[in-house]
Formats: C-alpha cells, structure tokens, sequence
C-alpha cells in the first residue's frame, strides 16, 4: 500500500509547534529588560553626589564651628551644624550641579525602563 499524500489528521506538522516544543523564546513580546550597568551607574552617580553633600556640610560645620572658637563664642556644635545644613543646601546645588545632573539623569533613565516594562506588563496582561 501506498501512503496518502496528505497527513494523518492526527499528526501535527513538523513547521507548526507546539509551546512545550519550542525551547526558543519568542521575540515578538519579549518583556523590556532593566539594564544592570545602567543601575550601577545610577548608584555610583548617587553615591558621589551624596558623599558631595556630606562633604561639604561636614565642612561648614567644621569652619563655622571653628571661627566661633577663635572669635570666642560660646556656640554649641549643634547650632554650627544647623547654620551649615541652611548654608549647604544652596552651595551644594551651585557646586555640584554636574553631579547633580548626572544622577537626575540616571534616575530618570532607569524610571523609564521600569515604565516600560510596566506597559509591556499591562499590555500582556490586557492581551489576556
């Protein structure tokens, strides 16, 4: 006997396969991927600028505490920090603003990756 040239009814097609068959993922809905070394940056740009600001407030209260003591007054070292906090606040934004900028654009480089795949999120979801 011959073998038909149309395939069994219950065999599937060798083009056609099946989800468990398929070991490859599917590119057409792969999820947006956060990127690692764009999180490293960001924590690196944060760190700097923070240790910046800690810096320079550690700074003032050491120089305003300082020139009390030479002057004479009697002024505790928690009212030297408090006038360098107030003092510090806007030097800090004056001098590092490069450090500044590149952790705001860091940080808003990585929220739109999580908006993102947020979306894709939603939309598989939707798809549903």
């Amino acid at each position: 006997m011959s073998t038909p040239d149309f395939p069994d009814q219950n065999s599937v097609p060798e083009s056609v396969a099946t989800p468990a068959e398929n070991s490859a993922p599917q590119q057409l809905n792969e999820a947006p991927q956060q990127d690692p070394a764009l999180k490293k940056k960001r924590n690196r740009a944060l760190l700097k600028y923070g240790l910046a600001r800690l810096g320079l407030f550690l700074l003032l209260t050491v120089v305003i505490h300082g020139a009390a003591i030479l002057i004479g007054a009697p002024v505790p070292l928690v009212m030297s920090a408090l006038l360098a906090l107030i003092v510090a606040f806007p030097l800090s934004m004056l001098l590092f603003a490069g450090l500044r900028t590149e952790a705001t654009e860091t940080v808003a480089e990585l929220s739109a990756q999580r908006k993102a795949h947020k979306a894709w999120v939603a939309q598989e979801l939707a798809e549903r």
